[in-house]
């Protein structure tokens, strides 16, 4: 009976352990930009959010074929976007500068704070992108869902 305990305790014990390291050991140390797929900047360490996000919308726009009828609904979307970064932006830059003296309880309390925000962001872009996505083509749709899927679409890399 005892190894069979020690058969379920075991694993169960090492997936938390690879939970707590990875979070911990292979989270992002720089967080100056926290949306994901920040590239390298030559002036700086990271694009700022709003920059990010200019250049996603761009390549959404173009992967996404929007029609004029659908300029409207984008628009009201792209407007999220913009201020998802902003507020993304704002929160990094005041931490930003202390990151590299925050002890390891400051630095996950941090990153707890960007998931918070990631999280709250998400809940706010989830309804324009629901009406866009309502308006589109079955081929639109076809071609979102592999964007959302794969992160790529044709030519578009969207990482």
């Amino acid at each position: 009976m005892k190894q069979k305990a020690y058969q379920v305790v075991f694993p169960v014990t090492l997936v938390v352990i690879m939970a707590f390291l990875s979070i911990t050991f292979f989270a992002d140390a720089d967080t100056s930009f926290a949306a994901s797929g920040g590239k390298k900047s030559s002036a700086v360490g990271r694009d700022s959010a709003v920059e990010f996000t200019e250049v996603r919308i761009k390549k959404l726009q173009s992967a996404l074929k929007i029609t004029d009828a659908q300029k409207a609904i984008w628009n009201n979307l792209t407007l999220v976007m913009r201020e998802n970064a902003k507020e993304m932006d704002a929160l990094t830059r005041d931490r930003s500068g202390n990151i590299k003296t925050m002890n390891a309880v400051e630095q996950m309390k941090f990153r707890s704070q960007i998931s918070e925000a990631h999280s709250d962001q998400l809940k706010k872009i989830i309804p324009p992108f629901e009406t866009l996505y309502g308006s589109m083509s079955d081929k639109q749709k076809k071609d979102t869902d592999t964007i959302f899927l794969t992160g790529r679409h044709g030519k578009h890399i969207m990482h």
